[in-house]
């Protein structure tokens, strides 16, 4: 992954979270939005902040740290091991992370963009988990993700949301976009910050 990341700026890596562990996560999240404890997720930061439909479908619910259930207890120990090893290899001084669940119904997708809010430098590695067991193609729902720095045209990457899957790149660089989902997708999505 850290090869990946080097050399391209983004990775892929099948089986990051063992299957159990995913499951896991999974039910975490399907009870939760059962529950409604997600909300609509919307676009912008602060006073900016605004829900969008033409732009993107998803539902999301945030991790509060002194919340955290053992399921994402092991997740953000896993997520720590990969903070110190991305600040060893590129020295990004990354300190916290900020990250959520997310729900895509069907139909739902998210169009082109960058993680980075604009006139910020906060969000500086984003990490994605698939939490979707069975997920087959046609199912919709991948992640496109333009493969040069900056260019949302040009080569991309097609990535299914199976289940276990990590994707992670630089969060500032890449443009990507959710495609739609022909049925209900789920994952944790997060981003490294600096401060």
């Amino acid at each position: 992954m850290l090869d990946a990341m080097a050399n391209d700026g983004w990775s892929v890596t099948p089986d990051f979270v063992s299957l159990a562990d995913s499951l896991r996560l999974q039910v975490e999240c399907q009870v939760s939005f059962e529950r409604g404890e997600f909300h609509r997720a919307g676009v912008g930061k602060g006073e900016s902040f605004s829900v969008r439909d033409e732009l993107r479908r998803d539902h999301v619910m945030w991790m509060v740290d002194s919340g955290s259930s053992p399921e994402q207890k092991l997740w953000m120990k896993k997520l720590e091991m990969l903070r110190v090893a991305l600040n060893q290899q590129f020295f990004l001084g990354l300190f916290a992370y900020d990250g959520h669940f997310a729900i895509y119904p069907q139909g739902g997708f998210y169009q082109a963009h960058l993680d980075r809010h604009a006139g910020t430098n906060d969000r500086i590695v984003t990490v994605i988990l698939y939490l979707n067991d069975d997920w087959q193609s046609g199912d919709g729902g991948e992640l496109k993700l333009w493969t040069t720095v900056g260019e949302k045209t040009g080569a991309f990457q097609l990535i299914e949301p199976r289940m276990g899957t990590m994707v992670c790149f630089f969060a500032g660089d890449y443009w990507h976009e959710v495609l739609p989902a022909n049925k209900p997708r789920m994952s944790i999505t997060g981003w490294f910050r600096q401060s």
